[in-house]
């Protein structure tokens, strides 16, 4: 009951059942979702029946819906990896494009063949052509400048300057704040702090993703950030990557195309 606060109308009438002694069941309001990451598109491979390319798209999956995070270079392979993960693209209804990078936004053309009923989140900088293609697919798309709200508890950061301008997603979890990168071009801890900055918030349960080859530096501002989990992939680089394990030990999390992590 310690996340129940009832309004006046439902005291009342909680009280009137108490002292009529009629038995009930108070339902807690939940704090955040479940949440689960799903791998469709990557350059590391974790299930060996998927094909792996350059590039990098993620499936969010929360109690309500389904969001792709980024399409990867190529749709043939997006869509491929998706049907053997059982993902049908009309499951979709969110899109959300980190930048305008080829290898994030490749697969956005033939994915919206499979599926235009669905929004696509964009950075207000894209060119005209990508914006044109959208509606010429029959989609939508909203531009994205500032921080703003997603879905029920995710939120992006909006547009940060890299170059190029990028923007992450935040899922404030139960467990805290998860933080999901295309590619980190404006730096992966600066993105850590924006995130941190955006919710209020201090606890980071995962960061995950594309850090863009980051100094090895990265690595200890991560802890001084308390950073709990990390799951490096696509652009990292296998030398900050391989510093990561040897750090964060079984909080470090093999992220790759195929690999799933579920948020209680």
């Amino acid at each position: 009951m310690s996340n129940f606060h009832p309004s006046f109308p439902e005291k009342v009438l909680i009280g009137i059942l108490i002292l009529a002694g009629i038995p009930f069941t108070i339902h807690a309001e939940k704090v955040g979702s479940e949440i689960t990451l799903i791998s469709v598109y990557d350059n590391y491979q974790v299930d060996q029946k998927l094909k792996t390319a350059w590039g990098f798209a993620t499936i969010i999956k929360t109690p309500q819906e389904l969001i792709l995070f980024d399409t990867g270079g190529n749709s043939e392979i997006l869509l491929s990896n998706m049907k053997k993960l059982g993902i049908e693209p009309s499951s979709i209804k969110k899109i959300v494009i980190s930048h305008i990078h080829g290898d994030h936004s490749g697969g956005l053309e033939g994915f919206l063949e499979r599926n235009s009923n669905v929004t696509v989140f964009i950075l207000s900088s894209f060119p005209e052509a990508v914006k044109n293609m959208i509606i010429q697919k029959g989609a939508k798309f909203v531009e994205i400048s500032g921080p703003a709200r997603i879905s029920n508890s995710i939120y992006t950061t909006g547009q940060v300057y890299g170059p190029p301008e990028e923007q992450s997603l935040i899922i404030d979890s139960k467990e805290g704040l998860v933080v999901i990168t295309g590619c980190a071009h404006p730096g992966i801890v600066n993105i850590v702090k924006k995130a941190k900055k955006i919710m209020k918030k201090d606890k980071v349960y995962l960061v995950v993703g594309g850090f863009h080859h980051p100094p090895l530096s990265c690595i200890k501002a991560f802890k001084e950030l308390g950073v709990e989990k990390v799951a490096p992939s696509h652009c990292t680089g296998d030398l900050v990557r391989e510093a990561f394990r040897e750090k964060y030990k079984e909080n470090f999390i093999e992220y790759g195309v195929g690999k799933t992590i579920e948020i209680k």
